[in-house]
């Protein structure tokens, strides 16, 4: 194939990039690929998570500058470009009831008005395949599953020049191939906590694998498998420039890096929609498109 090969993840927060998908973006960098990642929120509602860095005055005064200097960082470690398409964190409801969501929040937008400006992004950047979350947002915070939204509408409507018309969106373009990220999937999670517990070493998922059957958590179907333990350095390397939400002696980090890459090498998608003939399973997200100028 001939023409550059685009890529764009949409994430909801600063942060997700890098822990969704961000060693598949990494590698394909490497490989020339032009990886555009659209940030819908500025994550200021995001709690301080890091314990060393709670009760920083300056850091809780000016967290929205604070979470775009990490952004920065992260997105200078991955080699990606990046955007912000401006939305105000919807932040995360917490008790019983669940309190309304805050007036102006992002998960409280029109969804094709807040997909006209992903659409025009879409329409300039013209990636052929885009990555986001499923319809429950990968964990059902308001802003991932608004961000499934408004892609679903997007993916369609940068090609429907009636819907959203060419003057104010820019000129059309058809994404090809549309994949959830499911990093997160019960089949790695099992085998990393079983490759723990038998090498007499603690795991981090035994509580994970208990909410699991306690909440029947819906199994997805895992479609795509990107080979990217090459890069499991960088997307960790990335995770930890977003200092304010990442601990770096938290559970994200507890499993040997050796262990990750022989045991679980890949990172995992599910294919939502193709318009290009595909074989699955896949272990490209290009996988129909290089060969199909």
């Amino acid at each position: 194939m001939t023409e550059q090969l685009r890529l764009m993840a949409v994430h909801a927060h600063p942060d997700d990039e890098s822990s969704k998908g961000a060693a598949t973006m990494a590698k394909y960098v490497s490989e020339g690929v032009d990886v555009h990642v659209v940030t819908c929120t500025g994550g200021e509602r995001g709690s301080i998570l890091n314990p060393k860095l709670q009760g920083d005055t300056y850091i809780e005064e000016h967290i929205h500058e604070v979470r775009a200097r990490e952004m920065d960082e992260a997105r200078e470690i991955l080699g990606v470009k990046q955007e912000w398409l401006g939305f105000v964190d919807s932040g995360l409801p917490e008790g019983d009831p669940l309190p309304p969501l805050p007036e102006g929040c992002f998960a409280l937008e029109d969804v094709t008005e807040a997909a006209g400006r992903l659409v025009k992004s879409i329409r300039a950047f013209r990636p052929q395949v885009v990555t986001t979350y499923d319809e429950n947002g990968g964990y059902p915070h308001p802003d991932h599953i608004m961000t499934h939204k408004i892609t679903m509408v997007a993916f369609d409507g940068a090609a429907d020049a009636a819907a959203f018309p060419e003057e104010e969106f820019g000129p059309v373009w058809q994404p090809l191939k549309l994949y959830y990220n499911q990093g997160f999937n019960k089949p790695r999670t099992v085998a990393l906590h079983e490759a723990l517990i038998s090498r007499g070493l603690e795991s981090p998922y035994g509580d994970w694998l208990k909410r699991w059957e306690e909440f029947e958590r819906e199994e997805r179907t895992l479609t795509t498998f990107v080979p990217a333990s090459e890069f499991f350095e960088i997307r960790d390397k990335a995770l930890l420039a977003h200092a304010t939400q990442i601990d770096p002696d938290g559970g994200w980090f507890r499993i040997p890096m050796e262990i990750q890459k022989e045991v679980w090498p890949t990172e995992d998608y599910e294919l939502a929609k193709a318009l290009v003939p595909t074989s699955l399973p896949e272990s490209d997200l290009f996988a129909g498109i290089r060969d199909n100028a």
